[in-house]
């Protein structure tokens, strides 16, 4: 697992680094997404999690949900068209959730997409994704995740 600036980036999943959104794909043909733990990092804690209805279509670059903190309300961008097969609604009743456990608990929503074969090359493997994130936080001026 790739630790970068005191954030944990796990090596088994897919990355849209300038989005800070994670993506797995499950043996059933669908796909996890939620936010990293630098998003969690940044929003700070959560306060709102407004996901889009099952069923729902969402096209690349557009947003999947609604996420709010104190400080932060803005869109979770999805890097692929896809339909919501399922959100998750313990975030929904909780939203902390996706900052105490963003990879795993805190998982935003589950989709399909026909084109993610096509994408998927053109995102980053949590293998590589540390070099990419340190260039994005010296960019963003992000000093990392709070211990």
């Amino acid at each position: 697992m790739a630790n970068v600036r005191g954030c944990n980036l796990p090596d088994d999943l897919i990355y849209d680094v300038d989005n800070n959104m994670w993506y797995r794909a499950e043996a059933d043909g669908t796909i996890t997404l939620g936010m990293t733990a630098v998003a969690a990092a940044l929003a700070g804690q959560l306060v709102a999690f407004t996901p889009r209805k099952v069923g729902r279509s969402v096209q690349a670059g557009k947003s999947c949900a609604t996420i709010e903190s104190g400080k932060w309300v803005g869109p979770a961008k999805i890097a692929f068209d896809a339909e919501v097969v399922a959100v998750n609604d313990a975030v929904v009743s909780d939203p902390k959730l996706a900052n105490a456990d963003p990879y795993e608990k805190g998982w935003l929503v589950r989709v399909k997409s026909p084109g993610w074969d096509e994408v998927k090359p053109k995102l980053t493997p949590g293998a590589q994704v540390a070099a990419p994130y340190e260039a994005k936080m010296v960019a963003d001026g992000f000093a990392g995740c709070a211990p």
